[in-house]
């Protein structure tokens, strides 16, 4: 029996497992098969909490595809969250390490328990063979896709996973399952896409809704909201500090001017345990 832990951030939702003290085989298929919401537990994928070697914890990030994902913004929050409620870990200044890099996380505790999460996301990634895209300017703004009988224009950028953001005029009445399959898998995209479909309110607020790659909509996705706090300001839309309201809830992001680094806050919350 493995057991696990169910979380989600903002209703970007996984399922946790410690896998410190279980061993875990088989993290494709096992992805998939918690990740099924009518014959699984229901999620968007699978994180794994693992040893490591240059950082107080190692986070590996399947997608409900079983593919393997470099980073997710809702998932580490949530991880932070699990190794302090868990007693893994006694200090609210950690770092874990993921594909896209160590992360460091501020945890905010209330009653013993992390109730929300500062993460330094980083510096954002803006050449377009890091990203990657095929693209011949840097930064990555202004591209142009065709998507079935729509053009798309976006901005590019990279939080250790590639992000396309682009704007619609009603995010809330926009078929993202339409469009958002169809451009993940543009040739242009030569690891695929997350896609950002974003409407501005005003200077510090923006609505957001994401296909993420490998999973499809979801309700909420921390590192597309980065990419999409950087993308507004390349395009002089919004300032630096700005709130992002996704179908889950509110993410605060600041891509900070001193040292470049993104900044995010937002909460993490357990739904329940058990065992598959």
């Amino acid at each position: 029996m493995i057991k696990f832990t169910k979380m989600h951030g903002l209703g970007n939702d996984y399922v946790y497992i410690d896998a410190i003290h279980q061993t875990i085989e088989n993290e494709s298929s096992l992805a998939q098969f918690v990740s099924n919401r009518h014959f699984g537990v229901g999620s968007d994928g699978l994180i794994l909490i693992c040893k490591s070697n240059v950082a107080d914890f190692k986070m590996r990030m399947f997608n409900s595809d079983g593919s393997e994902a470099e980073m997710c913004g809702n998932g580490i929050r949530c991880v932070g969250k699990f190794v302090y409620d868990k007693k893994l870990i006694q200090k609210t200044n950690i770092t874990i390490e993921t594909l896209a890099g160590i992360k460091t996380l501020q945890l905010n505790v209330k009653d013993g328990k992390v109730e929300t999460v500062k993460v330094d996301m980083g510096e954002p990634i803006l050449k377009p063979e890091k990203i990657p895209v095929i693209a011949n300017k840097e930064p990555v703004t202004n591209l142009r896709v065709k998507a079935m009988d729509k053009e798309f224009t976006f901005t590019c950028v990279s939080m250790g996973n590639p992000h396309a953001v682009t704007m619609v005029e009603d995010v809330k009445d926009f078929d993202v399952d339409k469009y958002g399959k169809v451009i993940e898998e543009d040739s242009i995209f030569p690891n695929k896409t997350n896609v950002e479909f974003i409407e501005i309110l005003d200077q510090e607020h923006v609505k957001m809704r994401v296909w993420e790659r490998g999973a499809g909509e979801t309700l909420a996705c921390g590192t597309g909201a980065c990419a999409t706090a950087v993308s507004c300001y390349l395009n002089g839309l919004t300032k630096r500090h700005i709130y992002i309201e996704l179908l889950g809830g509110i993410l605060e992001i600041e891509w900070n001017k001193e040292d470049n680094h993104i900044y995010m806050i937002g909460p993490a919350t357990t739904v329940f345990e058990g065992e598959i």
